[in-house]
């Protein structure tokens, strides 16, 4: 069974503390996570996404990025993360 959690289009300082708090509420489920919305994605948001995919690889649970947005990829791209965060795992860890 996946869960699923639907970003917003703001990612920024004041958003980073919800977004942790969403997924250690969904840790140890697959999780699925809609990116369509984002139009602004800033360094700490893109850390705990980044920290939360290494958790759900090392749990062996299923991360995906569904739809990100172009803003999205491209700030990811910016940061140098696009291959880290937008490569769906499918329940093995890395």
């Amino acid at each position: 069974m996946s869960t699923a959690i639907a970003l917003p289009e703001t990612l920024d300082l004041k958003a980073s503390g919800p977004l942790k708090q969403a997924f250690l509420e969904r840790r140890g489920q697959a999780i699925e996570v809609h990116a369509d919305q984002v139009r602004r994605l800033g360094g700490l948001c893109l850390q705990v996404l980044l920290a939360a995919r290494k958790a759900w690889a090392e749990d062996g649970k299923t991360f995906s990025i569904t739809a990100p947005s172009e803003a999205f990829v491209e700030t990811t791209r910016l940061f140098g993360a696009e291959g880290a965060l937008l490569t769906n795992t499918q329940g093995a860890a890395s």
